[in-house]
């Protein structure tokens, strides 16, 4: 019997066994299929990341829940996210049905009120973010950018060098 203080032999040796063979697929399934597997590329990628995570959890902490069917189900989600990703590289129009695109919140040290909105970022979320990147000024700001992952990246210097046009490729101004 399994209470909050003590949990017997069998069910401890279950576990010892079930986080070592779930942990050796992971391995195998990274080393087949890449890196990419663990990215956060995308919004797809977290999400494959957040159900990888549950049912590592599931085959650990449950009695009901198999090592081949975690290794089964870690595998078709892995392979899914593979083709996706494999998808929006080749073709353009899934790309475009199937991703988001990341959106300019400030440009040149000015704020882009407009697309705060459409990215549901307001502008107090902004300034956190300008603190975490050691803006001193907003002038310094060059560029400030809503992720398809939801992070926010913050392009800024001390000086006036431009930035490149190649870092906002396929971003909504």
């Amino acid at each position: 019997m399994e209470n909050w203080l003590y949990a017997h032999q069998t069910i401890l040796f279950k576990t010892v066994l079930s986080v070592i063979a779930i942990y050796l697929i992971i391995l195998l399934y990274t080393r087949i299929f890449g890196l990419r597997t663990f990215a956060k590329m995308t919004s797809v990628d977290f999400a494959a990341t957040i159900a990888m995570g549950s049912i590592f959890a599931d085959v650990i902490g449950s009695t009901n829940y198999s090592i081949v069917k975690g290794g089964i189900a870690l595998g078709v989600i892995i392979l899914l996210q593979t083709l996706y990703s494999f998808f929006i590289r080749k073709s353009s129009a899934f790309k475009k049905v199937c991703t988001n695109t990341p959106y300019l919140l400030m440009k040149d040290g000015e704020i882009l009120h407009d697309n705060l909105s459409k990215a549901n970022v307001s502008t107090g979320d902004l300034y956190g973010k300008l603190r975490e990147a050691n803006v001193i000024e907003l002038k310094e700001v060059r560029a400030v950018v809503f992720e398809v992952t939801g992070d926010i990246s913050v392009l800024h210097t001390a000086g006036d060098e431009p930035l490149a046009k190649e870092l906002l490729e396929g971003v909504t101004r």
